[in-house]
């Protein structure tokens, strides 16, 4: 049986000081709430006030990015080993914003994801199409593509700890986002694509999040479909009211 998985990925928002009121205030607001697990991944800065403030509730903690070396001369990067040593249980890799603002290629996104498994973290895998390439009708065959290439080379019980992130690129902080059966349908087409590679049974296990403006107010008709077992949350995972909103939608 899938979890479903809620995951605020915070971008460049929230000082220390902000990320330990924010947990202060949404802890008791979803306390019980377990029908879900709930993840706020958070920038570098934040991530130990985010363990602290975390720690004896149901909320758990991740980063947004993570290089493939364990050490050395990359001056600004922060590795795999140093996540874990403070705490933090998911990171975020292959977000769209890192794909086109950073050079994050297929390949780079492989070995991020390759070394965070290795050191034992959790990795919310996002991938999708860009605008052009839905309006061609090529939207399948670009997911499938990024989810063999960002998956090579990781074993069937690695893949346990995976969760892949569907997001249109088009619908990332643009207000678009894509129908709840258009939602359903990629997210299928990624399960199939996990199923040629690792098994049904694989396949059927994994979660699949949305990730493309998903908000309080379209998040029930979402993971109301077959195929979409959580969300990545941007904005509304800033305001504990509306995250709340979508963490009992998956209760």
């Amino acid at each position: 049986m899938r979890r479903t998985v809620i995951a605020g990925n915070w971008k460049m928002n929230m000082t220390p000081k902000a990320t330990k009121a924010f947990i202060e205030e949404l802890a008791p607001m979803v306390r019980g709430l377990d029908g879900c697990d709930i993840v706020l991944c958070v920038p570098y800065v934040d991530i130990a006030a985010a363990v602290e403030a975390a720690k004896g509730t149901n909320i758990h903690i991740g980063a947004e990015n993570v290089h493939f070396a364990k050490s050395g001369a990359y001056t600004g990067e922060v590795s795999a080993e140093m996540l874990t040593e403070i705490g933090t249980e998911y990171v975020v890799i292959g977000h769209s914003e890192r794909r086109q603002y950073f050079g994050e290629t297929d390949e780079t996104v492989n070995l991020r994801t390759k070394a965070a498994l290795a050191a034992g973290l959790k990795v919310i895998l996002c991938l999708g199409e860009v605008k052009e390439q839905r309006l061609a009708g090529i939207t399948d065959e670009v997911v499938a593509m990024q989810t063999k290439l960002d998956l090579a080379g990781v074993g069937a019980e690695e893949l346990k700890n995976v969760i892949i992130a569907y997001e249109p690129v088009w619908a990332i902080g643009t207000g678009l986002t894509a129908t709840p059966e258009q939602a359903d349908e990629t997210c299928g087409v990624i399960r199939r694509t996990v199923a040629s590679l690792y098994g049904d049974t694989a396949a059927e296990e994994m979660t699949i999040q949305y990730g493309g403006s998903m908000n309080d107010a379209n998040c029930k008709e979402l993971l109301a479909k077959t195929n979409v077992d959580g969300g990545l949350i941007g904005g509304a995972s800033l305001k504990t009211d509306k995250f709340t909103t979508i963490v009992r939608a998956a209760n």
